[in-house]
């Protein structure tokens, strides 16, 4: 080996590769490193001709800009890992036929017609009379209607029955049918029959009517269900529409979810609202009488009881609706559920529903929770067949059941291996809709109107009319997107700035660091060993031929 081709340090490396001298040639290694590194700083760590005060100053700068750059950099690591999204308005506004009209469902606060159940009057015979004195197929439909009353009103009753699984065919007997609670709709300024838009849909207020739900073969997993009862009646399908990517291109007006082209009341739903005033009861649901409610996508399971708007007998409601959309980027379907908080409908396995909203997980929730504390659930709960239905004398074991549930999170805030709603993981879901409502609100002087077009009431004895009428505000909205904050790319340039200001690092410096631990000690050796292979005999390694210069 010519010892012109070899750089000095090399040289002395070579000369130093011994296993007696093993720490000359790391030193050696070292040395050639701090000469070479575009690292600032780090050439003055071998430098003989600095003195010790100096060499230490330098150590010690280097040092604390190591520190001051890895602080930093932790700060903005952990940002990035979680806080790495960001909601923002969507550039363009979104016009109101790329989402569908929402599902409105209502809910009569009449919950049995008097001809087959008198519930105030049963209601007293069984707190000052004896049980005996009402027959038994009365008992069970009061104790049925008992389940969908206000709870407190039955506190002291003993209504001795843990399950009830003819609750809800008890309940559709004695319920308010559709077409005489729905006395007239019209849609999009087109009038028909109430029964061609509404269907029965089985809520936890009872028999309600939904407009624009999806069918339950598309909502629900129909073989996780008993087949005791129907949920949800509406069978038309909705092959062109999906919560997640929404219409389809090839989609024309008339499609189920049913839209809309534009704003204002003609483009809107209107429907006269109806209960017989023989059925009026005030000890089932309190002093208001009237309707709830409720507006919520297609695709999301009903839940009255959280949240609902009254429309109140003889008076007309006009509702103006604002959605509220938020969607996901497609660059964030690498992230984790938890780091961006929302799932994509792949990504979040129902029992009981093929479509996921957070709604329907919390439904789901309460349901399982439900049965854990008190062994059934109520009727209108997912369940299977293996699954009992709650009894009236059940009704405070799951009302208190789902009170619990809301404080789980309250009470296991530290630690939360024992909070039940936190293992439920109900995160939103990366495409939600929500519908917000503007409210007003009139009498309605329905009796001067029948007087008006001539028409007797004779035939329409103890009605109580009420009106509903529901379009949107305006006919474009703001989306809001869910986005990258901190991407990779935003993470690494942040990261190389720092590097930069605090050291000069890039990543050539990284490079240079990888080479000299690994490649450059492995070059050495081999030429070590070349050097020994053309002696032929094993001898103690040769002295330094040249003296390295200072620097």
């Amino acid at each position: 080996m010519d010892s012109r081709s070899v750089s000095v340090f090399e040289l002395k490396a070579i000369n130093a590769w011994d296993k007696r001298n093993f720490t000359r040639g790391i030193k050696s290694l070292f040395l050639e490193y701090c000469s070479n590194s575009t690292v600032h700083g780090i050439k003055y760590f071998g430098c003989k001709r600095r003195t010790l005060f100096e060499k230490i100053w330098w150590i010690a700068t280097f040092l604390l800009s190591v520190y001051g750059c890895a602080r930093l950099i932790q700060n903005i690591y952990r940002k990035w890992d979680q806080t790495p999204v960001i909601v923002s308005f969507a550039e363009k506004s979104t016009p109101v036929w790329q989402i569908p009209f929402p599902a409105i469902t209502i809910c009569p606060e009449t919950k049995a017609r008097s001809e087959y159940l008198n519930f105030t009057e049963i209601y007293f015979q069984m707190n000052d009379t004896y049980r005996d004195q009402v027959a038994n197929d009365t008992y069970d439909r009061f104790r049925a209607v008992a389940q969908v009353c206000d709870a407190h009103i039955l506190n002291g009753v003993s209504l001795n029955q843990t399950t009830d699984p003819g609750c809800v065919d008890l309940l559709r007997n004695v319920s308010m049918p559709l077409e005489a609670a729905l006395y007239y709709c019209k849609w999009r300024n087109d009038a028909g029959l109430c029964s061609d838009f509404f269907t029965e849909t089985i809520t936890e207020e009872g028999i309600c009517f939904t407009f624009n739900s999806q069918s339950a073969g598309e909502m629900m997993r129909l073989d996780e269900l008993h087949s005791d009862y129907e949920y949800i009646a509406e069978k038309r399908k909705s092959p062109l529409w999906t919560l997640e990517h929404g219409y389809a291109e090839n989609t024309d007006l008339d499609t189920y979810p049913v839209r809309v082209l534009g704003a204002g009341a003609r483009a809107g739903l209107n429907v006269l609202l109806n209960l017989y005033q023989q059925d009026t009861d005030f000890i089932c649901r309190g002093p208001v009488q009237g309707f709830k409610i409720l507006l919520h996508t297609s695709s999301e399971y009903p839940q009255v009881s959280k949240q609902y708007y009254r429309v109140p007998l003889h008076q007309e409601v006009i509702i103006s609706v604002k959605p509220q959309m938020i969607t996901t980027s497609d660059g964030l379907r690498d992230y984790t559920p938890e780091r961006r908080q929302c799932f994509f409908n792949h990504e979040r396995h129902l029992k009981y529903f093929k479509v996921y909203t957070q709604q329907n997980c919390e439904l789901e929730c309460i349901t399982n929770y439900t049965l854990r504390q008190c062994g059934c659930v109520k009727f209108s709960m997912p369940r299977n067949d293996q699954t009992e239905v709650c009894g009236a004398s059940k009704i405070q074991c799951y009302n208190d059941a789902e009170d619990e549930l809301l404080e789980e999170d309250v009470k296991y805030i530290v630690d939360k291996t024992h909070d039940y709603r936190a293992k439920c993981n109900c995160l939103p879901a990366c495409t939600s809709v929500q519908y917000d409502a503007e409210i007003s609100q009139a009498d309605l002087d329905w009796k001067s109107m029948f007087a008006a077009y001539r028409t007797s009431l004779d035939e329409h004895d103890g009605v109580q009319f009420a009106r509903l009428t529901i379009y949107f505000k305006e006919a474009q909205f703001i989306t809001s997107k869910r986005s990258e904050l901190y991407g990779v790319t935003d993470f690494l340039a942040n990261c190389g700035g720092l590097l930069g200001l605090f050291m000069g690092v890039s990543l050539l410096s990284l490079a240079e660091l990888i080479y000299f631990c690994s490649i450059r000690p492995f070059t050495i050796l081999r030429a070590y060993r070349a050097k020994r292979r053309e002696s032929d005999v094993f001898f103690d390694p040769p002295p330094i031929i040249e003296k390295a210069k200072d620097f």
